[in-house]
This record gives C-alpha cells, structure tokens and sequence, in this order.
C-alpha cells in the first residue's frame, strides 16, 4: 500500500485507509494519547511492536480506557508483538506505513533512522535527539527522509494552545508591537518558562512513570527534554515562516541543569514499584533521596536575537498542574502570557505598552477588528497603566491532551499532499542543535 495513497475501495466495497498505524515501543503516555482519537485516514488496527512489561501494559490499559469511554468512544484494535526481537520483528514484516515513537528516549534517534531506512514514516513524540551524538544521527535521518520521500516529524503540540497562538498573531502586528527586540543576556527579547508535575493527572488518572523517566541517560536531561517545546516555540512565534540553518543561526551563550530532587518514597508512588532499579542508584545522594536531572536553562542567540528557555520540575507544584509563561518583548509593547495563581493557574495573554505615551485607543482600533474577524468571540479587557488582557471563551481552550489530535492531522495532511512548509526541517535541526549544544555546554560547567 502506497504511504500517501488516497483511502481506496476494496473488492467487497468496503474501504481501507492510508495510513496504517505502527507503535514503536510505547513507553510514554502520549504515545497513547494520539490514540485518544479516531482519524479517517488511519486504519483501526494498530501494530504494536514492544517488549513485554508495565509499560506495554499501561498503554494498551490506556488505549482500553478510550475504546471503552460513555463519551465517544474510540475503537482501536491492538495487535501486539512482544518477543526480544520486537524491533526486528517490525522491520521485517513492515505491517504498516507509520512508525509512532514515544517512549524511553536512549534508543529512539537510533529508532527513528532504522525506520526510515526500512521505509516507514515517523511521528516522533518529543526529543527526538538527547545527546549531540544523538543529533548527527538525526542529521542523517532527515537527509534520508529527504531522499526516500519520507515525513519524518516531532509532536510539537504547544503551538495549538491558544494562548500562544495569539501571541504569535499580535507579534506580526507591527501598529500594536513594533519590531521584535534584540534584548540582552539579561533581558533577553523572548523568554519561556515551563515548571512541571512528576505527580500529575492525565486521562482522569494519576500517572504511572516508567523509572526511566527519572533517569538522564534514558530520559535525557531536562535541557534536552521539555525545553524542545520551549525553543520550538521561540522559533515558531519569534521567526514565523523563516528557515534557520543552525549553523550559523544559533550561538549558546550559557547554559547549565540542575536536578530534582525526589525521595524514594516519593519514587515509588509515582512509579509503582517496590524497590528503586540499580540504574537509579548512581543518582541517590543517600538511602532515601534521588537526584533527577530534570531542569535547565538555555540563554541563546538566534539571528542575533537574545533568547532563554528555563524548565523546572518539581514532584507536585501548588497547582498540582504544569504551567507556562512567556515574554515576548517589542519596540511598542511586550506580549506576555502568565499562569500563576492570579490567573488561576489558566494562561493568560497581556498586552503591556513600553512607552508611556502608547495610544490605547489607536491599538484598540487595530487589534479588535483583527481578532474578531480571525477569533470570533475573543475580547480585549483593559486593565491599569493600559495593559490590555486577552479574553479568550472557552471553546478554544482545548487543553494539552487534545492538541496531541491536532499535531496528528498536521501529519496526516503532511503525509497525504506532501505539503509540509519548506521551513519544518531546517528548523527541527536548530531545535534540536539548541538543545543539545546547551547540554554540550552545561556538562562543561558542572
């Protein structure tokens, strides 16, 4: 079957689908949540290719969990191969045409190049590279994309939060926030912050992490993992429709991660074990506390730009939810998104003058129309020293877990009309040169 193949009739009538659906070894759970909907394009029979386990069995518990929902439930068919050799096992009999990736990070850019070699196109859950190693593979792996007539994409699923995408529309308004600023190291023009949970609710339960999850070599740093969301969207947002060759582009001015730390009780609620595995071992301080390498900062150029990532993990915030907050600094205002405890831990856009002599009422005049026109229902509140606050209705806040649906049928048009813009490769490869130049350059500052 074709991979970019129209769904076609079959000799009973019946119709089969384009896509058909390989999971690769699905050790996270967004490996399941891209399952948490159905899609026209791709076949309800789903390849599974893992070695038997907790982490095999909680996604087929997951993907269970939405087949068998009151709400819309989802009816996928799980068939699932578990011998030692389960990624030879998928290379030879090639059931499918798309290879889905989500899972312990130490293998997957190896992964990710065997499959396409084998033919399969691949959706890869984020960081598809955790090492600079890591990222030479993945050079490869997208020249070998390239010459096959391959997709070969990462789940970048912060760029449907509406928050966000509003910031990215009002940056290209030059009336309301000029030109995007230089900045310095210490202020930089765009600045992104992500804390996150290892406690924390997903699909209406607490979730269970592999204890992989909790080691660098595996998981990878926090410097080369969640902050991939955050440079992608400096990118996204800072440099809407341009290629960057990372190259020249990107320059690390400092870097440095630090970890979590997480008592072995702690350790074994999340995880559900027993006992803490010897791989963990070389990262306990003591018998009952562990050192998880989960946070970093990035402080970076690009294009001359002074930009920085931070991402924090904790074992349980006070919200008990992952939060976000963004600056985007401009020659008239800066665009600013918080989500602290006066916003009730929900994102929340502002639009803040930096000069006093801003015309309110003129920048009122210009967004309003733009917005309602794009964003019906969207409103503008205006708040002291005119600062501006984005109203957003709630039939546009989708949440984390349904944009994992929406990075998919990006895929699947990508797939299907070979449409992808020109700028999505060169930019996965300054993402992933960001990242894992930062780790480079943080393990050189111990």
């Amino acid at each position: 079957m074709s991979c970019q193949s129209e769904n076609k009739e079959t000799a009973t009538g019946s119709k089969t689908k384009s896509v058909q659906l390989v999971t690769l070894d699905p050790g996270h759970f967004h490996a399941a949540l891209v399952q948490k909907t159905m899609y026209d394009d791709i076949d309800s029979v789903v390849y599974v290719y893992a070695p038997d386990g907790n982490d095999l069995k909680l996604h087929l518990d997951r993907i269970n969990g939405y087949n068998s929902r009151a709400e819309s439930p989802t009816h996928w068919k799980e068939e699932v191969y578990t011998g030692p050799d389960f990624f030879e096992k998928m290379i030879s009999e090639k059931k499918g045409n798309v290879v889905m990736l989500a899972g312990n990070n130490e293998k997957k850019t190896e992964y990710i190049l065997k499959a396409l070699e084998a033919g399969f196109n691949v959706l890869a859950d984020k960081p598809m590279a955790i090492t600079p190693a890591d990222f030479e593979l993945l050079k490869k792996a997208f020249d070998l994309a390239k010459e096959k007539g391959l997709l070969l994409y990462d789940v970048m699923t912060e760029r449907f939060e509406i928050n966000s995408i509003l910031q990215r529309e009002i940056s290209m308004m030059p009336e309301i926030f000029g030109t995007l600023d230089t900045g310095t190291i210490d202020q930089p023009a765009i600045e992104m912050t992500s804390d996150h949970n290892f406690y924390k609710n997903v699909s209406g339960n607490i979730v269970v992490r592999p204890p992989w999850f909790m080691d660098a070599a595996q998981q990878g740093n926090g410097i080369v993992d969640v902050t991939t969301h955050l440079v992608d969207l400096v990118q996204w947002e800072g440099f809407p429709g341009q290629s960057l060759d990372y190259a020249k582009d990107i320059t690390i001015t400092a870097a440095k991660r630090w970890p979590t730390d997480m008592s072995v009780t702690q350790f074994k609620t999340i995880t559900k074990l027993n006992e803490v595995p010897s791989f963990i071992e070389r990262d306990k301080q003591n018998d009952s506390l562990l050192k998880v390498w989960s946070n970093g900062e990035i402080n970076y150029k690009i294009k001359g730009v002074h930009a920085k990532v931070v991402v924090v993990w904790k074992y349980q915030t006070e919200s008990g939810s992952d939060t976000h907050s963004s600056v985007m600094r401009g020659t008239k205002s800066n665009l600013v998104i918080r989500q602290g405890k006066e916003q009730n831990y929900k994102p929340t856009l502002y639009i803040e003058p930096v000069s006093p002599d801003f015309n309110t009422q003129h920048y009122l005049s210009v967004l309003s129309p733009r917005l309602h026109q794009k964003y019906p229902g969207v409103a503008l509140k205006m708040l002291e020293n005119k600062i501006c606050q984005i109203e957003v209705p709630d039939n546009y806040k989708e949440g984390h877990e349904s944009h994992f649906a929406s990075v998919t049928r990006n895929f699947l048009e990508y797939l299907k009309n070979k449409n992808m813009p020109a700028w999505e490769v060169p930019n996965m490869l300054a993402k992933y040169y960001t990242t894992t130049k930062a780790l480079e350059v943080s393990l050189k500052n111990k």
